[in-house]
């Protein structure tokens, strides 16, 4: 009724720039929404700190010991950050690097990333991350995206350029914007440091 009323006031013209205006902020709320501004996953409730935990039988079982070695140390580049968060981004991207997908080994996926961290190359939607983040982290002489040696650093110093492990959830959400993505790597980095399964 008081629409009504509005609208008979401001006459045609007036009611044709309220509805202008209306469909504006039902636009700026949607990709407020796609780019996580309401609701941000940083608001969430922290995790539990695990970075100094030891590695769950889980995570033993499930991650390469190389790989194991390479995300304990790298998670050293990035002040707080969990070893186990970086283990559990590499599995959701490529279970550590031994997903038979494209990009993983070679090439790029339909995105446009690559190697075992899934890093975008800018060959698609995914961009350039690697121009920016990959760096010659093992000092063989030779920066690729496809060498876990390289790419599991690149993955730390990105997050803790994104705001991990302050604000982690906002991090993971840079890396894959899916909330699906940051509560999965999440509950994997749990399972990775889990008290009760740390049998030796």
């Amino acid at each position: 009724m008081i629409g009504l009323h509005l609208m008979r006031a401001l006459g045609v013209r007036g009611s044709l720039v309220l509805a202008c205006l209306l469909v504006l902020a039902i636009t700026a709320y949607g990709v407020a929404d796609d780019l996580g501004l309401l609701n941000p996953p940083a608001a969430a409730t922290p995790a539990r700190p695990t970075r100094n935990l030891p590695p769950s039988s889980a995570a033993k079982r499930d991650i390469p010991t190389g790989y194991l070695t390479l995300y304990q140390q790298a998670a050293r580049r990035c002040r707080g950050l969990s070893w186990a968060v970086l283990a559990a981004v590499g599995k959701v991207e490529s279970d550590h690097g031994r997903a038979q997908l494209p990009g993983v080994r070679s090439g790029w996926n339909p995105a446009g990333a690559a190697g075992p961290m899934q890093f975008g190359i800018g060959t698609g939607r995914a961009g350039n991350a690697w121009a920016t983040f990959g760096h010659d982290f093992n000092g063989d002489g030779h920066p690729s995206v496809y060498d876990p040696g390289d790419a599991i650093p690149a993955a730390a110093t990105y997050l803790c350029a994104h705001g991990a492990p302050r604000h982690l959830d906002r991090a993971l959400y840079a890396y894959n914007h899916s909330r699906a993505y940051v509560a999965r790597v999440k509950q994997l980095a749990r399972r990775y440091t889990a008290p009760g399964d740390r049998r030796r």
